[in-house]
């Protein structure tokens, strides 16, 4: 360890080190913490960098907006199900408020990562929708 013939192992500066060492992890950690802590949050704000217009979406995220708008058919058994908001990315809501919906995926087997998430009720006047292509690691409110 970088200790050897700097200080004796239950020495005063060791233990300082040691100590401020620790605290300064832990402030580091915090300020991190309380500054990245937006970084992967959707504002409630439209108009922000992490709003996208319905038009510059995907066709097929078009194609399930409009779906979700008109209440179906939709063509995957979990769409329209609770969506739990678990990642706490989207705003903080009552339990139930959040819907999700499958973007088709051209080429994927399964229904690929790629969701809209709508909030509100009914479900075909959603107050707010969110759009992610990663499969809930982000998302972006839609502006009409």
């Amino acid at each position: 360890m970088f200790w050897t013939g700097l200080a004796s192992p239950g020495s005063k500066l060791r233990r300082a080190v040691h100590k401020w060492g620790a605290a300064v992890v832990v402030a580091s950690g915090l300020a991190a913490g309380a500054a990245g802590g937006a970084w992967g949050r959707t504002p409630d704000v439209p108009g922000t960098s992490n709003t996208v217009v319905l038009a510059a979406l995907p066709p097929e995220a078009r194609a399930t907006h409009r779906l979700i708008l008109a209440g179906g058919p939709f063509p995957y058994s979990k769409d329209g199900t609770v969506f739990f908001n678990r990642e706490r990315l989207l705003p903080l809501k009552a339990r139930g408020h959040y819907r999700e919906y499958t973007v088709k995926t051209p080429g994927a087997r399964n229904r690929g990562a790629r969701r809209i998430v709508c909030g509100g009720k009914p479900p075909t006047q959603p107050e707010a929708c969110f759009y992610t292509d990663d499969h809930y690691a982000s998302f972006r409110r839609i502006a009409p």
